[in-house]
């Protein structure tokens, strides 16, 4: 039952690849689905991209077990703040200003928008760089879901989502995976709540459960008794930057933003805003609280063998035949979405800001849609390779892997993608400094912590407060550097004024 229900939804993933070939046929399509994506399939892109097994299976699992139920206080702010707040801040600026400057990814915006070719390629550098363990980590929270579930063999998990994903990316570039994150979609917001009701019911219901926990007591984490059914947990700081980190962390992802640069109109950013915010109330905040009643299954968890990936698999053992199914599902769909937003990211900015007028002179449309398809293929060759390696190492945790991709890129970027969006003094130079602080201080925390403060030798907290002063550091550099071009500046903003006739009744003259 469980593996004709995956192959049926094979079966369609790949369907969709092949019906939207037809979208597929130049760079703009590929990439943006020709900037005409609808409010349902946007927000759904966004939030499916958004939360995936690195969510379900390595944060809930981690942050349940270190804050207990406050841990839901992070899906709140991923709704909140990483859904509601990004669309509104960013949403209509992102669209218009992209589009009237012509670019199709972020590096791409950079370069445009400041006039700068080494800004451009830099920022592509980067992204291919750092999105590289973001992909590793989905990878490996699968993998433990799948092992739980069909005890297949983690290398079989790796290859066979990579294989997939490759086939309907490289048919039906971004309107297949906003399609298909459409139904993934579906699927994560049935699959979550059904979930929820199961592990709840198996300890008695939700009061019983929270009567449990609120007896749960860890020396080592906390005297105070009940402390992981209070309401911010036993560390309220740390709980704090992961929120920071993994709600106001989406307004720098490349693979985020770039859903606001396809979408089709007004009005349908406007529906989207409320869709995707009730998506990620649902999905994050249901991820978050589900991890919380994580302690409750102790007697069953050898953290400090097996590590916090191995919560959510555990809490999830002894459910049906079918609900393990629609786990799978669920979190096959999470990644599956999140891997094809990731990879058409990634191998558009590779080619667009970094190949094309560099190393590849005169690439005409279809060379550009032809390499874009090919690193396609690689990155995820890569990804899956790094991601063994991870595994059979046991390097880290997932909730680690992303917190340095994520630092990196949202501390990066965030910062000067915001400013360039509103305000007309961000300067060239302050982008720079910003792009190399992100970067550097993620690298340092990842290979040598102890030249950081303590409190940054976390790559949560680190991210966190790389991204914060990120917002500080762009206006201040900005302030003290050379201005941009006055001309340049001015044809870039202009884009946001609109020229209307207005009826004006005569006047007589004195």
């Amino acid at each position: 039952m469980k593996i004709l229900i995956l192959v049926l939804y094979f079966a369609v993933l790949i369907g969709i690849g092949l019906y939207c070939r037809k979208h597929a046929t130049d760079v703009n399509g590929f990439v943006l689905g020709g900037r005409s994506v609808g409010p349902w399939l946007t927000a759904f892109a966004y939030g499916t991209s958004y939360f995936s097994a690195v969510v379900f299976v390595g944060y809930a699992g981690q942050f349940g077990w270190k804050y207990g139920i406050a841990a839901t206080w992070a899906g709140i702010g991923n709704a909140l703040i990483g859904s509601l707040l990004a669309w509104v801040v960013l949403g209509r600026r992102t669209r218009i200003m992209t589009q009237h400057l012509n670019s199709a990814t972020m590096p791409q915006f950079f370069g445009e928008r400041f006039a700068s070719k080494p800004l451009k390629i830099i920022a592509s550098v980067i992204i291919f760089i750092f999105l590289i363990p973001y992909t590793a980590s989905l990878y490996n929270g699968l993998s433990r879901l799948f092992g739980m579930a069909f005890e297949i063999d983690y290398s079989v998990c790796i290859i066979l989502m990579a294989v997939l994903t490759a086939i309907y990316v490289i048919a039906g570039g971004y309107m297949a995976t906003a399609i298909n994150d459409f139904i993934q979609g579906i699927i994560m917001l049935v699959g979550i709540v059904v979930i929820i009701a199961a592990i709840i019911n198996s300890k008695g219901g939700f009061m019983a459960a929270y009567e449990g926990l609120a007896q749960i007591s860890d020396s080592t984490v906390s005297d105070s008794p009940g402390v992981f059914a209070s309401f911010f947990g036993p560390d309220p700081l740390n709980l704090l930057f992961v929120v920071i980190l993994t709600s106001l962390g989406t307004w720098g992802l490349p693979q985020m933003v770039q859903k606001f640069y396809a979408i089709k109109d007004e009005g349908a950013i406007q529906k989207g805003t409320i869709i995707s915010t009730v998506f990620a109330l649902v999905v994050a905040g249901g991820c978050y609280f589900l991890g919380g009643f994580g302690r409750l299954f102790s007697g069953q968890i050898d953290v400090a063998k097996n590590g916090y990936d191995s919560i959510i698999p555990t809490m999830l053992q002894n459910l049906g035949p079918a609900l393990i199914a629609l786990v799978v599902i669920l979190v096959l769909s999470a990644s599956m979405s999140t891997l094809s937003s990731l990879v058409i990211a990634s191998s558009s900015t590779l080619t667009i800001d970094f190949l094309k007028d560099n190393f590849l002179k005169k690439m005409s449309e279809k060379k550009q849609l032809l390499m874009i398809r090919v690193l396609v293929v690689v990155f995820i060759a890569i990804s899956a390779v790094i991601a063994l390696v991870q595994y059979k190492s046991n390097i880290t945790f997932i909730a680690q892997l992303m917190g340095i991709s994520w630092g990196a890129l949202a501390g990066s970027f965030l910062a000067p993608f915001l400013y360039s969006l509103y305000w007309k003094k961000t300067t060239k130079a302050a982008c720079y400094v910003s792009f190399a602080f992100g970067s550097v201080i993620m690298i340092i925390d990842m290979v040598a912590p102890k030249m950081l403060p303590e409190i940054m030798r976390s790559p949560i907290n680190c991210g966190a407060i790389t991204m914060l002063l990120g917002l500080v550091i762009v206006p201040v550099v900005s302030l003290f550097t050379p201005k941009p071009e006055k001309e340049l500046v001015e044809s870039t903003f202009a884009c946001y004024d609109k020229t209307t006739v207005v009826a004006q009744k005569t006047a007589l003259g004195k």
